[in-house]
């Protein structure tokens, strides 16, 4: 029997390469002689660089950056041969913020730029990006800044970091960038559709979340549209419009701006970086699953990204997870076959997400799943 498990992480508790392994083990009690493929899976979030790195052998680096609030923070990113794993939630998250602090006007993306620049230092010239949760409505200006571009007021200085130092722009310059940046390409896991500016922007829709005062929405908006009609002026294929423009506060912007950038499902990234679909094709049965499994699982997330795959092939596809809602029942419309919470009595939160019991329960849930399954086989 061939078995494929890619399983997203139990956020706070299991990584996705310990969710994996967990349920192997699980099978291999009952069915010692089974060829277990254990895949990472991740949704361009967080957790991605985990996955990626301990799923391909990658090693991980750490670099002290600029944080979201101008003080220094260590982020981590994983190098895989020539290829950089990064979330620049690493360097400018929003859960780098100290809750009273929070506050997009504020708040800068220098230190992904910095990031980078480490990177490229490090012989990486491609760069795989996840741009969820940040803090930010910069446009991406900080991390331009970082990487040597002008973004200057009207004395011919650097412009303050944040998003209110967009109110000084006037002009963008390039003859200082990175010389290496030229040669570098960025594929950028992003899973929403907004553009920069506009009621469906980045200013409108997320900036509340950040922080952000109600007037200060249209003043930011304002900022980011005259920043897009400069970058036209350096960059004439920039597009604000584009759908992921208004990215992690504009961030995506600035990537297919200024860089050689994609954006892509974030989902449909790490399976295709993983090679998933090769192992799916020849398999007879696939596991996958994550912390929780609600009607949201349905929305583009890693469990229905696996499901598809499986689907395409016509392999059955069975899911595990911490916890499960009874809006799951969706998920038997999107190729998950059938799926299972893994608590095995009554405990708090906090003893179901020690690593330890969360990979003994995954373990026994599985066992037992597979103990059915082989019942059923005679």
């Amino acid at each position: 029997m061939k078995i494929v498990i890619a399983i997203d992480s139990f956020k706070g508790s299991l990584t996705s390469m310990q969710a994996g392994n967990a349920a192997a083990e699980g099978i291999k009690r009952v069915c010692p002689d089974a060829e277990i493929n254990v895949s990472p899976l991740a949704d361009g979030g967080e957790g991605t660089v985990d996955a990626l790195v301990s799923g391909l052998g990658g090693e991980y680096r750490s670099v002290q950056v600029t944080g979201p609030c101008d003080r220094t923070v260590t982020a981590r990113y994983g190098i895989i041969g020539s290829t950089a794993v990064m979330e620049m939630a690493a360097a400018a998250g929003i859960t780098l913020v100290p809750r009273g602090e929070l506050d997009p006007m504020k708040t800068t993306t220098y230190g992904v730029g910095e990031m980078i620049r480490d990177a490229t230092e490090h012989g990486c010239r491609k760069f795989i990006v996840g741009i969820g949760g940040s803090a930010t409505n910069d446009g991406g200006a900080g991390m331009l800044r970082a990487l040597g571009f002008g973004l200057l007021n009207s004395r011919g200085e650097q412009i303050p970091r944040g998003a209110a130092g967009l109110a000084e722009l006037v002009r963008i310059t390039d003859e200082n960038v990175l010389p290496e940046l030229s040669e570098c390409s960025f594929r950028i896991a992003c899973d929403v559709a907004n553009p920069l500016c506009g009621e469906n922007g980045c200013s409108a829709v997320f900036a509340t979340q950040k922080g952000a005062k109600p007037a200060d929405i249209p003043v930011m908006d304002g900022w980011l549209a005259r920043f897009a009609e400069l970058t036209k002026a350096v960059r004439t294929a920039a597009d604000p419009d584009y759908p992921g423009a208004g990215a992690a506060g504009g961030l995506g912007f600035a990537f297919l701006s200024y860089t050689n950038a994609v954006l892509q499902s974030g989902v449909e990234l790490i399976l295709r970086e993983t090679r998933l679909e090769e192992y799916i094709r020849t398999a007879d049965i696939v596991i996958t699953g994550e912390g929780r499994l609600d009607a949201q699982a349905a929305m583009g997330k890693a469990p229905v990204g696996v499901a598809k795959l499986a689907e395409k092939y016509g392999k059955p596809v069975i899911a595990f997870a911490g916890s499960v809602t009874k809006e799951a029942a969706i998920l038997h419309e999107h190729g998950i076959d059938a799926y299972f919470p893994i608590l095995r009595g009554v405990c708090s939160l906090e003893e179901a997400m020690k690593v330890e019991n969360a990979e003994r329960n995954l373990a026994d849930t599985t066992e037992e799943v597979f103990r059915a399954l082989k019942m059923m086989m005679r």
